[in-house]
């Protein structure tokens, strides 16, 4: 007898003739998840198996696996020889001690002695023979032991399946940067994008020293969430402070964000290019604050040439994005409360409704090529 861990995927069941290509990389991503625990993984009939580990590392395989995007449920078994005897004792260390339960088999192989609900029958009347405190509800029971009586001659014998991730495998839908700040929206934009397929990496503008190095870390924290998600996390980090100077030294400061938005969307475009992104991505809500209206979002998108710009919380109110936030583990992290450089310079009535002639006047007071070769002289890249 031994424990392994199934695995059943989502989406790719219906990619049809591509369905291998996604297969490969659903398992390349599943290993990388797993690096330094020791463990085989095996296709095996549209799922996989996890095998060959410490027994002791199954929780641990279970909560790695479950972060991985493809994956649509996870189960821990025992997996025994295909006789009724073993498959009891197997049912016996998966069934609860007490409480009302059934059998649920399927048998793939058909040269098994009984059918499936015979096995279901069998194992079942033994259980109760051996436990009196469990009785059999067939329609609303406490708990279900599942049989799996596979064609090899071995049966996958456990009693729960935990949700997955969901989604497409990282990787499978291209590439795209992340601007990403220590605020609750731009991890869950990015968690968003990944869950469909596209590998991320993150842009992190910073105004160091105006803002601290904590502030600094909570963003690598955070991006250290999103890296059990997205099969490891780029983080690209530039200053932007002499941006936020010049800006307070020469333009209305009414038009501070607006005209740093810009900045920060040129930056990108240039940082997502070099390294092969194919699109921005930010953590933007409509409404949510004075830049993030449509005259807002339309005054930054006009600085961008190629590249198209996703918002994916776009329609989330502030509640949904935080229940997101929550579930996927980065609301703690990002509540910390450690400002980012958004903040600096952060003018009493920020321009609501910018119009565009009016936010070029306001930039014609700036040399903004020579700014941002300033600030990207300033990128550093972590690897998390």
């Amino acid at each position: 007898m031994e424990k392994v861990v199934i695995i059943r995927y989502a989406e790719i069941h219906l990619k049809g003739k591509n369905r291998g290509y996604f297969e490969h990389i659903f398992a390349v991503n599943m290993e990388k998840s797993l690096k330094g625990i020791r463990h085989e993984i095996h296709r095996q009939s549209g799922r996989y198996l996890v095998e060959g580990f410490k027994e002791n590392d199954a929780d641990l395989i279970v909560s790695k696996i479950k972060k991985v995007f493809g994956v649509h449920t996870v189960s821990v078994a025992y997996k025994v020889n295909s006789t009724l005897d073993d498959i009891f004792e197997a049912a016996k260390l998966v069934s609860e001690d007490y409480g009302t339960f059934k059998v649920e088999t399927h048998r793939a192989d058909k040269k098994f002695l009984l059918n499936s609900p015979q096995i279901s029958a069998e194992i079942g009347g033994r259980l109760l023979e051996s436990n009196p405190n469990l009785k059999v509800n067939v329609h609303e029971p406490d708990f279900i032991i599942n049989i799996d009586v596979r064609e090899n001659g071995t049966s996958l014998v456990f009693n729960k399946f935990e949700s997955g991730a969901d989604g497409m495998p990282v990787g499978t839908a291209g590439k795209g940067l992340l601007l990403i700040s220590g605020g609750i929206d731009s991890p869950v934009a990015g968690h968003m994008i990944a869950k469909r397929g596209m590998k991320i990496e993150g842009l992190h503008f910073h105004s160091y020293p105006y803002t601290n190095m904590q502030a600094r870390q909570k963003v690598n924290d955070l991006s250290a969430v999103l890296s059990e998600y997205n099969c490891g996390f780029t983080l690209n980090v530039v200053s932007v402070k002499k941006i936020q100077e010049e800006i307070h030294k020469n333009c209305n400061g009414a038009y501070m964000v607006t005209l740093l938005r810009r900045f920060m969307m040129r930056i990108a475009e240039i940082i997502a290019e070099r390294n092969g992104d194919q699109c921005i991505i930010t953590g933007e809500s409509l409404g949510q604050v004075a830049s993030q209206t449509v005259e807002g979002m339309t005054s930054s998108n006009a600085v961008i040439k190629n590249l198209p710009v996703l918002r994916p919380l776009c329609g989330f109110d502030k509640n949904e994005i935080i229940d997101r936030s929550r579930k996927i583990g980065t609301y703690e992290i990002s509540i910390q409360p450690y400002e980012d450089c958004c903040t600096v310079f952060l003018p009493d009535y920020p321009i609501i409704k910018p119009k565009i002639s009016d936010v070029l006047q306001e930039e014609a007071k700036l040399d903004v090529e020579g700014l941002i070769n300033d600030a990207l002289a300033t990128l550093e890249t972590v690897e998390m």
